[in-house]
């Protein structure tokens, strides 16, 4: 496997860190998962959108460049490759949804400054996941502030990745997710792991694993 880098993302709910994880594993790799326990804003958030949108946000993009930062600049010696279950863009998309306009002009002008610092994943692998199946997940992984996402804020951040992926200049795999379940089906792994192996010449690839 020739990827040193790679970022995982898709939807709320979509199985990044469970892949993530898993494949960590598989390539004995060094693994970064974001980190919510930590962030005071989240549940915050949640019950009262606009009046903590912008401390979440800029408390995200801290977070997310401070562990990146650390894992992409200082590589241990022993562990070559980085599985991430998220991409530093992440911060961006969520402030386009969640920011008004005034807010989103600063926050975009932070994040540029920044981004230029972190290196890009070799691979990105994009979820794709209905948003029933992401209600789904949602609810079985149980975090209490996440139970009563709208449907519609679901559809808003699927829009948000779409017209990302869109102008995506990555290397960007894409899965759709509608009957797939790394955990429960170790074949889907296994293929998922066995086209990575290939190291195909492509700029956008959508797989199916059935």
């Amino acid at each position: 496997m020739n990827y040193r880098f790679i970022a995982i993302e898709g939807n709320i709910g979509s199985g990044k860190s469970t892949l993530a994880n898993l494949l960590a594993k598989n390539y004995d790799a060094k693994l970064i998962l974001e980190e919510f326990a930590d962030n005071t804003f989240l549940p915050k958030f949640y019950a009262e959108p606009d009046r903590y949108a912008f401390p979440l946000e800029l408390s995200f993009l801290a977070d997310r460049y401070k562990q990146l930062k650390h894992s992409l600049t200082h590589p241990d010696l022993f562990q070559q490759k980085v599985v991430s279950d998220y991409l530093f863009t992440k911060s961006k998309l969520f402030a386009r949804i969640n920011l008004r306009e005034e807010e989103y002009e600063l926050f975009q002008r932070l994040f540029d400054i920044i981004d230029l610092h972190l290196p890009p994943p070799d691979l990105l692998i994009y979820l794709h996941c209905p948003i029933q199946k992401l209600k789904i997940n949602i609810e079985n992984r149980g975090r209490s502030y996440e139970q009563d996402i709208a449907d519609e804020y679901l559809e808003r951040v699927q829009a948000v990745y779409q017209q990302f992926l869109k102008a995506e200049q990555h290397k960007t795999l894409i899965i759709d997710m509608t009957k797939v379940n790394f955990v429960e089906n170790p074949e889907d792994l296994a293929n998922l792991i066995t086209f990575i192996e290939k190291d195909y010449d492509f700029q956008t690839h959508f797989l199916s694993l059935h």
